[in-house]
């Protein structure tokens, strides 16, 4: 009796001592220190990437200024670490509905694809497009509607000119739309017009 109280005491002690070590949660500064290392991404290349300056990414590492609790920036580090912003306790949820974007839906899809992390996608790019690419991703800034632009996005992604002209199709009628064209009834010169410039551009680029 007395042996199997003792262990039982031990597998309590056990069992609560993981149980405790569980409920610690992890640093937001922790955990964006362990990502720059395990990618072996520069500092001021990730504050490039987040738009931040390099001093503050220094000073939120080594927590000499409290982490971040502007959504915007802790949407961009969590965009970069291709992780869900609500991972970090200093995040707050916005009120306002996140509206999906298909296109930019198939971009992570191939990313997935091509097993490559958000990091090797972000470095394949200028510097200065960077914040752009990765506002992008996180549904805050929307495609470009250059297709030289986008056929520089599809390039790393070995995306087929087919998908790359249905996202510029896609993002031009948006574009469309918003400027007050009804596409629907003008669907006969819309139509006509996207005909064209399909021709055209796949041609072109073949």
């Amino acid at each position: 009796m007395k042996y199997l109280s003792m262990n039982y005491l031990i597998i309590n002690k056990f069992i609560r001592g993981k149980t405790m070590k569980q409920i610690i949660p992890e640093k937001s500064s922790e955990k964006v220190s362990k990502f720059l290392t395990k990618n072996s991404l520069h500092k001021r290349d990730f504050a490039e990437m987040i738009g931040v300056t390099l001093s503050y990414v220094y000073n939120l590492i080594d927590e000499t200024v409290p982490f971040s609790t502007r959504g915007t920036t802790i949407e961009r580090i969590a965009t970069v670490m291709d992780i869900e912003p609500e991972e970090f306790g200093e995040y707050r949820i916005p009120q306002e509905p996140i509206l999906v974007d298909e296109s930019v839906e198939l971009i992570k899809d191939y990313l997935k694809e091509n097993k490559m992390s958000v990091v090797s996608f972000l470095k394949s790019f200028p510097r200065k497009k960077r914040l752009d690419i990765v506002d992008i991703l996180r549904g805050a800034l929307p495609l470009p509607i250059d297709f030289k632009e986008l056929k520089l996005i599809a390039k790393t992604l070995n995306m087929s000119d087919d998908d790359v002209y249905s996202i510029w199709e896609t993002r031009l009628k948006q574009v469309l739309e918003a400027a007050g064209m009804n596409i629907y009834s003008n669907a006969a010169l819309v139509n006509v017009m996207f005909d064209c410039a399909k021709k055209h551009l796949l041609t072109q680029n073949n």
